[in-house]
């Protein structure tokens, strides 16, 4: 029996710029490396920074502490204008030549230059 193979849709995409509005990180801003749609989470760039002790893998080679950044819910991220240097909630508007963008609604910002899917 086939499963069903849903759509996840986020309000954010790889590459924008966020600031963190919830959480240990509150006010950050950084950019979005990567995301995961079925979980709802992003990787954001400088935010929820963990670190690891990874123990020596062959003889003579040194244990060392790595730094990486973990997910947060995509939930606790709002878009961000670098130019006026406010975060905003999004909106979706049309081109002239009738491309669907997403724009910022504080700042009228248009964040696709691209074409959407």
């Amino acid at each position: 029996m086939k499963e069903k193979q849903e759509r996840f849709k986020m309000h954010v995409r790889k590459g924008d710029t966020v600031q963190v509005i919830a959480g240990r990180d509150k006010g950050k801003v950084g950019e979005i490396l990567q995301t995961f749609p079925k979980t709802s989470k992003v990787i954001v760039k400088g935010v929820n920074v963990k670190t690891k002790h990874v123990k020596p893998q062959q003889e003579g080679e040194s244990g060392r502490i790595v730094n990486f950044e973990g997910p947060i819910h995509s939930s606790n991220v709002m878009l961000y204008s670098t130019k006026q240097k406010v975060a905003s909630r999004i909106c979706y508007t049309f081109t002239e030549d009738g491309r669907k963008v997403r724009m910022l609604k504080k700042t009228g910002e248009i964040l696709d230059s691209n074409p959407s899917k």
